[in-house]
């Protein structure tokens, strides 16, 4: 299935409120073909020890519960 591109950016949009309240951001990089979601964590996220955390606990869940098609979602430099 592929993932909703448009949906996902307003999905991240929502969650991105509680990643700047800490001094970060995230950016959409791409979607792959199996609906691995690649992020770029930005601000205090990028060097946070807790990013994997954020990462799989938070948005990871979030994408997974709201926009079909995503799988996982990674960060990347």
């Amino acid at each position: 299935m592929a993932v909703d591109i448009e949906l996902l950016r307003v999905v991240l949009d929502a969650v991105r409120p509680s990643l700047q309240a800490d001094g970060g951001d995230c950016e959409l990089v791409g979607v792959d073909e199996n609906g691995v979601v690649s992020l770029e964590l930005t601000g205090a996220c990028a060097g946070c020890s807790l990013s994997d955390v954020t990462l799989s606990q938070g948005i990871e869940r979030v994408l997974k519960d709201n926009v079909p098609g995503v799988t996982r979602v990674k960060a990347v430099m």
